[in-house]
């Protein structure tokens, strides 16, 4: 067998570009008036998949909302997520890729998502990437992205329930795509606060909803 030839050191070493930079890019590539999702994978190349969940989870973590958009998103983030647990090709239904978005919405998200990843970009580089490419932990990453993307996709009534899973999935992502293992630590104890929270929510919800029907239960037939 023959072994890997060195690289030549008096090359250069070409460098992806940063993740602020992929995203002026594709605000560069837009159209004027609608875009679909294929587009934007065929404009973000070679981390198209990865970065797609950034781009996809950064706009949901600050307060500001984003009105119909995180069921849409959700949902393709739990399906990359599902795919990358399952160590398989990320994979999105056609119909999803060709459904249009609105360029002036996309553009709102984007820019959200640059200003985000910029701040990012100060503290993600290599290391602990132990934590990263161990094939089990990578079914991990996947199946914690599934279920934020999940969380996310729901259209809960709670102020600010959109921001602890998009951060996970943002922290897991970006770990992933940097091969960052501090920050997939983040990432994970992220996603163990956000399922506490959650429990929290469905709990408190099942108990609210049993107290109703007890109390409507305990009123006589025809007051």
């Amino acid at each position: 067998m023959r072994k890997p030839s060195m690289p030549d050191a008096s090359s250069p070493v070409s460098t992806p570009p940063r993740m602020s930079e992929e995203i002026d890019a594709l605000l560069a590539a837009l159209p004027e008036h609608r875009v679909t999702l294929r587009e934007v994978l065929a404009t973000l190349k070679g981390r198209a998949y990865t970065l797609l969940l950034l781009i996809l989870a950064l706009p949901f973590c600050q307060p500001l909302p984003m009105p119909g958009l995180s069921t849409f998103f959700g949902a393709i983030i739990a399906l990359i997520g599902l795919r990358l647990s399952l160590r398989l090709e990320p994979w999105i239904p056609a119909r999803m890729l060709e459904r249009p978005l609105s360029t002036r919405v996309l553009v709102r998200a984007l820019t959200a998502a640059k200003r985000l990843v910029r701040l990012m970009e100060v503290v993600l580089r290599p290391r602990w990437s132990f934590l990263v490419d161990w094939t089990l932990l990578h079914h991990l990453y996947g199946a914690m992205i599934c279920v934020s993307g999940f969380f996310l996709l729901l259209p809960l009534p709670v102020p600010l329930s959109n921001v602890l899973p998009a951060l996970a999935i943002v922290l897991l992502a970006a770990a992933m795509l940097e091969r960052d293992g501090l920050v997939g630590i983040l990432g994970f104890i992220t996603f163990a606060i956000t399922l506490v929270v959650f429990a929290g929510i469905f709990l408190g919800g099942a108990a609210a909803i049993e107290a109703v029907r007890e109390w409507f239960s305990g009123i006589p037939p025809g007051d």
